[in-house]
Formats: C-alpha cells, sequence, structure tokens
C-alpha cells in the first residue's frame, strides 16, 4: 500500500488540481487520506483504479 501526494496524483492522471478536487465533489475520483492539519494524500491502487475504469469506458 502506498500514498502519493498531489503531484504524483497529476502526474498519473494528467488532470490539474482544480479538476481532481472537482471530480472528488462529484464523487467520480477517489477521495484523499488525511495525513496532518495540512497534509493530504491519494492512496495509489484507488487512483490506479480510476484510471483503468477510464480506458474500460473507451471500450
Amino acid at each position: 500500500m502506498r500514498l502519493i501526494k498531489l503531484k504524483e496524483v497529476i502526474q498519473k492522471t494528467s488532470l490539474g488540481h482544480s479538476s481532481i478536487y472537482k471530480f472528488i465533489a462529484e464523487g467520480t475520483f477517489p477521495k484523499q487520506v488525511s495525513l496532518g492539519a495540512k497534509s493530504v494524500a491519494w492512496l495509489e491502487s484507488e487512483v490506479d483504479d480510476w484510471i483503468i475504469e477510464r480506458l474500460e469506458e473507451r471500450g
């Protein structure tokens, strides 16, 4: 299990930070995990699963 920061999420998905947070608010992107008062990260496997779902949607 690996946690990744926003910079790596952006690199993996090619999305901007605004789009990532918009998709989280819509419930279509994995939620971040709070690591402390001002620090968050994402579970890499959940981000990878989201990418795989996008690939499957294209048929």
